[in-house]
């Protein structure tokens, strides 16, 4: 695991001493856009620094007032954004009824962050934690379509005939129909599938309607963000290049709730009651 203050923990640190730091990078880094587009807001002369307009390629430091469209950015709004490989057996939850071992716990981070897309205790693999609400609920709301990858295990041999209905979407979930997703054979008893829904021990849920249990279940990407060959366990910071990606993807994306279809399909009605 990643010993002691991270990059941009240290990087703040930095800044509380006096150094400069590009204007746009100050802005991106606090969650509201792509470095590309903190340049057009500045640009545009929406951008104020101490009460002046802010002018291209300007530097702050964070004992500077910085204003976009009239809204105070602080230095508590800078984005943190991690990659982490959940263990099995750690929970994404604070509640410390149980005596189980937290995210937070695992992880030790200078700042508060919070996860996106939870897995559960059994399940294992990419996390995304941050402290930027904005970016969290675009990302993980369902109705923006954001595909989340996972390899599966189960307990018995799969079948086309699997995959094939696995696929199709419409299995009821928490009274929702799952959607149409991708669903490829790996070995005699794995898989890998594609999602654009969170709904609650979704992929488990799935299998259990075809008479399949899952025996393992890691995650290996949320959109653009990879797990790589991060040790479990550890975390890392979302390089550069992989934020402005995300922004890029994210753009036009809504943080409001979406409705689904809460209606079933009478052919699972049908084999729900054989």
């Amino acid at each position: 695991m990643e010993q002691g203050k991270s990059r941009l923990a240290q990087e703040f640190e930095k800044r509380e001493k006096g150094q400069l730091v590009r204007l746009n990078k100050y802005i991106s880094e606090a969650g509201l856009c792509s470095r590309r587009e903190a340049d057009r807001l500045i640009e545009a002369g929406r951008v104020q620094v101490d009460g002046k307009t802010a002018v291209p390629g300007q530097k702050v430091s964070d004992n500077q007032e910085i204003l976009v469209d009239g809204k105070s950015i602080s230095k508590e709004e800078e984005m943190v954004l991690l990659a982490v490989n959940k263990p099995r057996g750690v929970v994404c939850t604070t509640d410390k009824r149980w005596g189980d071992q937290t995210v937070e716990e695992l992880i030790h981070y200078p700042k508060r962050v919070f996860y996106m897309g939870r897995l559960d205790k059994d399940s294992e693999g990419l996390l995304l934690m941050t402290n930027n609400g904005e970016i969290l609920n675009k990302m993980m709301r369902a109705g923006n379509y954001h595909e989340k990858e996972y390899l599966v295990r189960v307990n018995r041999p799969v079948t086309e005939a699997f995959l094939s209905e696995m696929a199709k979407g419409g299995i009821p979930v928490q009274e929702q129909q799952t959607r149409p997703c991708k669903v490829e054979k790996t070995g005699e008893r794995t898989f890998r599938i594609i999602l654009t829904q969170g709904l609650n021990r979704q992929i488990r849920r799935m299998c259990e309607y075809f008479g399949y249990q899952v025996v393992k279940l890691k995650r290996i990407r949320i959109m653009n963000i990879m797990l790589g060959d991060l040790p479990t366990g550890s975390y890392r910071e979302i390089s550069r290049e992989e934020q402005e990606e995300l922004y890029r993807r994210i753009q036009g994306s809504s943080n409001q709730p979406v409705r689904e279809n809460r209606g079933r399909r009478e052919e699972w009605k049908k084999k729900d009651s054989e």
